[in-house]
């Protein structure tokens, strides 16, 4: 007579086999398989994901802080246009390259000792001044021409950091300053700063060529003034006995060399600021 057997006596009597050809062992190895491989594709899901996400945050952070053009036309839209025809300087400390605020000082009769200065950090205006102490130099004719710029900090950055590398000169951090020189010609000065805030060398750009003018702390001061002809290193190095002037030659030289691939820099990085201001 069959017998219906419940709970562990069921079990004790009817057992099933756990060779690899049994019914249940399949089932239990494609579940585990399943899960694996589900894993498998989670995790592989989750890292594209992550590095999409870093391809599109990175670049967020590389222009976290704004250029000195973009400074400059907060003050044009959030103050007076006319603002930015009477720049006298434009200056940023410690950029890595760009520096979180920009201090610009305008020529402004109205003002409190001629001159107003204005500071810009994360697209707003964060300071308004009118400084009793008078500006270095008349200010009169000091005002930059801002229609002859065609560089920006983020240009001028790349033309400084590629001279710097020419001279084989480490830096860490950058500060900027956009003012007239002795001609009334824009011009970029550019001070780099090794890790501990101590300037390593300066770089004179032109901020409307490009053209490297001067360097301090690099190729030995070098100018373009100490650029020379060969028949001008010839007669030096007969002058003062081939070795001195032999250096002078190869430090001259390096100089020009930088000089040359700066004015290739300026080409592909180089922006008219009129261009800028009216959307182009």
């Amino acid at each position: 007579m069959l017998q219906f057997c419940r709970g562990s006596s069921f079990a004790s009597r009817f057992e099933f086999k756990r060779d690899a050809d049994s019914v249940p062992y399949r089932v239990s190895l494609q579940r585990k398989r399943w899960t694996v491989v589900a894993t498998g594709c989670s995790v592989l899901h989750m890292w594209k994901t992550l590095a999409a996400l870093l391809l599109i945050v990175t670049p967020a952070l590389a222009q976290e802080h704004a250029t000195a053009y973009e400074a400059l036309r907060v003050v044009g839209t959030q103050l007076n246009r006319d603002f930015v025809n009477h720049v006298i300087s434009v200056t940023g400390v410690d950029g890595t390259p760009q520096p979180k605020t920009w201090k610009i000082l305008l020529d402004d009769p109205r003002a409190r000792g001629g001159v107003r200065e204005i500071e810009i950090a994360n697209d707003r205006i964060v300071s308004e001044r009118t400084p009793v102490r008078s500006v270095a130099g008349s200010t009169e004719g000091a005002t930059i021409n801002t229609a002859r710029l065609n560089l920006d900090s983020n240009g001028a950055y790349a033309v400084a950091s590629h001279t710097a590398e020419k001279s084989n000169t480490g830096f860490a951090v950058v500060s900027y300053t956009l003012r007239t020189d002795e001609g009334g010609d824009p011009v970029w000065i550019i001070t780099l700063k090794n890790e501990s805030a101590r300037p390593v060398g300066t770089i004179y750009i032109g901020a409307n060529r490009g053209n490297v003018t001067r360097t301090e702390g690099l190729f030995a001061g070098a100018s373009m003034e100490d650029v020379e002809t060969e028949r001008n290193a010839q007669r030096e190095r007969e002058d003062a006995g081939g070795i001195i002037a032999a250096a002078k030659s190869r430090i001259s030289h390096a100089f020009y060399v930088a000089q040359q691939e700066a004015r290739g820099m300026f080409e592909r990085v180089k922006r008219s600021f009129t261009d800028f201001m009216n959307g182009d």
